[in-house]
């Protein structure tokens, strides 16, 4: 074996940006381990998307220097490996064990500076977990440190945490003013090209806490021309994530859409449980572009990544027609905060029940629940003048609006509608000026002023059509000019039964014949159980004729075995690794008494035992079994929706109705209006 290499050409690999390079450079290598050479490693395997192959080296590195006797150096590889996991996995129990070792190794030492890293990762550990004071008592050492033994990275990782918290504290004005300081110093060029591509998403999620979308597009943009060539690892898909939150708000939907799905493909290596933030984002799109069953999906699978898609589920739920699982959500949302490290998100506190109180006077009107839309809107009002925002502070006048069109106050209604609507297009959210312009057009019709309302009306629609959320504005449409008439007409009695090769239609008194298809027999069986939800592979099965009508099947149990990845003794090693690490931080909050501590570590190791449990290979590199549910998914849909388009070309009317009441995706169901009972014969 070689005692010593020439390591310059890897580096100078690393510093090009060539990470495939610089891998191949050192799989070709033949020397004895070396501290150097494990930090190649660790930089090149990042690179590479090799997340665990960052932690592993990192993780030998600090083996490396503790056998060598340097314990500063051993507690800098500690922290290094604290750091990766705080930014990819969301793991913090791992994180706070990590950083523990660290500050062991280094108490005796209070000028070391490796406590400028090791504050400026506790900055953000205590960040994730909503400790706004714990925050702010690290960033300031972090700052302190970085600033006393010329280290720059850990004191902007401070300064913008401390922004943070002053913004999260009410004091926005001088929270918005150091980000803009920040802001200049990571357009110099002057950092790393890791923490400038962090910071940068973290400026602009602090501006999405309180709605300042201006300012947060402005960052998008400079992070976007920043990130060609320059970024790496997760940072490009972060950007993605980001441009698809402005996107939406912007229009068109589609655009947001596709910028929101390529952000999910490049981040899938690298989060672990934040990966819900790009599945609820993808949601969000698609709920705008009126995409139900893809909306579906997303939230769904947000969800499974113990993220809260909320509020964008309840609001496809009641999009849906679901309007008491829609109150159900968003009032569990707002009395059960989902506790979720996070920093593209607020951790606790009012900006994070903000949109969750917006959604939730929409629904309880809906629900009829009027006490609790006023005691949302109320809240929020409160919000909104704490924080400055004018999305916020529209967002409550909007709701304002919707409670006077309830009360019967129509000319109040009309008043603050109309300054909403007016305050969306300035701020250039045509799709939530368009979405009021609706309930406007109902105050409108409420005091009959019938030219107005359908003015109104049009021009929400057309800006809808524009936007490519066509659907939203074909609902609106069917807005009835008169409150005092049903929901739906679409009541009695219809028929939907198989002769031989063809089919006997009858809906609204109107009847067609028409040839027998696949997805024809998927509609008979559910439109013979209204409002039950069918999984896929229970309707596929009914179809071939597998099992019997009106059984209730396996099926979800052999969903749950269909595309489950398979670990290797790589992965598996890696997860007791996390699991023993979260293990030693819950031992340690005991110790200390510390039971908030101790209890999220726990939702920590529950986290990562579900995973073992669901087979999710770590990278999302491991070996599949199958995928069996999307072959499934994916096939009746498209024949369900053939079926659907041939209905519509001769009975349009039934069409709409069905494009209207069927839900799609992983599960299926008819879903029509309760309040307009229709009764099928097949």
């Amino acid at each position: 074996m070689m005692e010593d290499a020439d390591l310059s050409p890897i580096q100078a690999a690393l510093d090009a940006g060539d990470f495939a390079g610089a891998r191949d450079r050192l799989a070709a290598l033949s020397v004895a381990p070396s501290a150097e050479l494990l930090e190649l490693r660790a930089q090149a395997a990042y690179g590479n998307g090799d997340l665990e192959g960052t932690l592993t080296a990192y993780g030998d590195l600090y083996r490396f220097q503790l056998d060598g006797g340097d314990t500063h150096a051993a507690a800098f590889a500690a922290v290094m490996v604290g750091m990766y996991l705080m930014m990819d996995t969301g793991l913090m129990a791992t994180v706070r064990a990590w950083l523990s070792r660290a500050e062991r190794l280094v108490g005796d030492a209070p000028d070391s500076p490796v406590w400028a890293w090791l504050a400026a990762v506790r900055t953000y550990e205590r960040l994730m977990c909503g400790d706004m004071p714990g925050t702010g008592q690290w960033a300031r050492r972090a700052m302190d440190e970085g600033h006393r033994h010329g280290v720059a990275p850990p004191a902007i990782i401070g300064q913008v945490a401390l922004a943070r918290v002053c913004i999260y504290n009410g004091d926005v004005d001088e929270g918005l003013s150091s980000l803009d300081d920040v802001a200049v110093e990571l357009s110099a060029g002057h950092l790393d090209p890791l923490t400038t591509g962090q910071m940068w998403c973290e400026v602009i999620c602090a501006m999405q806490w309180i709605g300042h979308h201006d300012r947060a597009e402005e960052w998008t943009e400079a992070m976007e021309r920043w990130r060609q060539g320059a970024a790496f690892g997760g940072l490009n898909g972060r950007c993605r994530v980001h441009r698809a939150e402005i996107m939406r708000l912007r229009g068109p939907c589609d655009a947001a859409e596709e910028e929101a799905l390529q952000a999910c493909e490049e981040l899938r290596p690298w989060m672990r449980r934040e990966f819900g933030w790009p599945l609820t984002e993808l949601g969000n799109a698609r709920l705008r572009k009126g995409d139900f069953a893809g909306a579906e999906e997303a939230f769904l699978a947000a969800h499974q990544n113990a993220w809260l898609p909320q509020p964008g589920l309840a609001l496809l739920r009641l999009a849906q027609g679901r309007v008491d699982e829609a109150a159900a959500m968003i009032n569990t949302a707002l009395e059960h905060p989902f506790d979720i490290p996070s920093k593209e998100r607020p951790p606790s506190g009012s900006l994070q029940r903000a949109p969750l109180l917006e959604a939730q006077v929409v629904i309880a009107l809906a629900a009829g629940k009027d006490d609790d839309a006023r005691a949302a809107a109320t809240e929020l009002a409160d919000i909104a003048g704490k924080y400055q925002s004018r999305t916020l502070q529209n967002s409550s006048l909007a709701a304002l609006g919707r409670l006077a069109l309830s009360d019967g106050r129509a000319n109040d209604a009309i008043r603050l509608l109309t300054e909403a609507v007016m305050e969306w297009a300035e701020l250039r959210m045509p799709y939530d000026a368009a979405s009021l312009r609706v309930v406007l057009a109902a105050a409108h019709r409420h005091v009959g002023d019938e030219q107005t309302a359908d003015m109104e009306l049009e021009a929400a629609c057309r800006t809808l059509e524009d936007l490519n959320a066509k659907p939203w504005a074909e609902l609106a449409r069917q807005q009835e000019p008169s409150t005092s008439k049903p929901a739906s007409t679409d009541t009695g009695h219809g028929v939907f039964r198989c002769e031989g090769e063809m089919r006997t239609v009858t809906f609204g008194g109107a009847t067609v014949r028409l040839k027998d298809l696949k997805g024809m027999r998927y509609l008979e069986r559910l439109l013979a159980e209204p409002g039950r939800e069918f999984h896929v592979l229970d309707l596929v099965a009914v179809e071939r004729g597998a099992l019997p009508s009106k059984t209730t099947s396996d099926a979800p149990r052999m969903a749950a075995q269909c595309g489950l990845e398979v670990f290797d003794s790589k992965a598996r090693e890696a997860y007791r690794q996390r699991l023993a690490e979260v293990e030693e931080d819950i031992a340690d909050a005991e110790s200390q008494n510390d039971f908030r501590r101790a209890e999220l570590a726990r939702a920590d190791r529950e986290f990562l035992v579900d995973e073992l449990r669901r087979g999710v290979g770590l990278n999302h590199r491991a070996r599949t079994v199958g995928d069996g549910v999307e072959r499934a998914r994916t096939g009746a849909t498209r024949s369900l929706r053939y079926a659907l388009d041939r209905i519509a070309r001769h009975h349009p009317r039934l069409g709409e109705h069905l494009t209207r009441t069927i839900r799609t995706g992983t599960y299926f169901a008819y879903e029509p209006d309760p309040r307009a009972p229709l009764e099928w014969t097949t």
